[in-house]
């Protein structure tokens, strides 16, 4: 009985894996109704105060870029000590806080800079746009548009720019 078990068992093994198999086939494929599980897009998690719409505009920039984003709400006390944990001090600091792949992103940082960021894989914490410019994804006033530079933070406390924005 004990090997008649171990068969059973074995051929469950085998049926399960078979099983597995062909479903992972299938979304590899991308067959219609297979259920993808994994995303290929970076997936941002955005830390924000629940009541700022600017944070809210930049996540849909995010989106539309093809980001996924997780937005987390949090008190302005747990959201200033995520960012200073994070090496975010108050002269980079703006509205929300997020995290990509190992980097900290610090305020309207364009999508574009992040995607670029994330090809490049500098030595560093991450992006910040100090403030909030008016112009700067998220912070849109029509045609009004400030001039802001998003900075690269190095792990040194120090920053050098990583783009500039008209």
């Amino acid at each position: 009985t004990n090997s008649r078990q171990n068969r059973t068992g074995l051929e469950l093994e085998i049926r399960m894996n078979r099983r597995e198999f062909i479903v992972a086939g299938g979304a590899a494929a991308g067959l219609p109704g297979v259920v993808h599980t994994q995303s290929l897009a970076p997936r941002v998690e955005v830390y924000k105060s629940p009541t700022c719409g600017c944070c809210s505009a930049w996540i849909e920039h995010m989106e539309r870029a093809g980001f996924v984003v997780d937005a987390r709400n949090v008190d302005q006390d747990a959201l200033y000590a995520f960012k200073a944990q994070s090496g975010i001090t108050p002269n980079l600091a703006s509205c929300h806080t997020a995290l990509v792949d190992g980097y900290v992103i610090e305020g309207h940082v364009p999508a574009a800079d992040v995607e670029r960021l994330l090809a490049e894989r500098p030595e560093a914490i991450g992006l910040s746009v100090p403030g909030m410019p008016i112009g700067s994804p998220g912070m849109e006033m029509g045609n009004q548009r400030d001039a802001f530079e998003t900075l690269l933070l190095l792990k040194d406390s120090s920053t050098e720019i990583f783009e500039r924005h008209a």
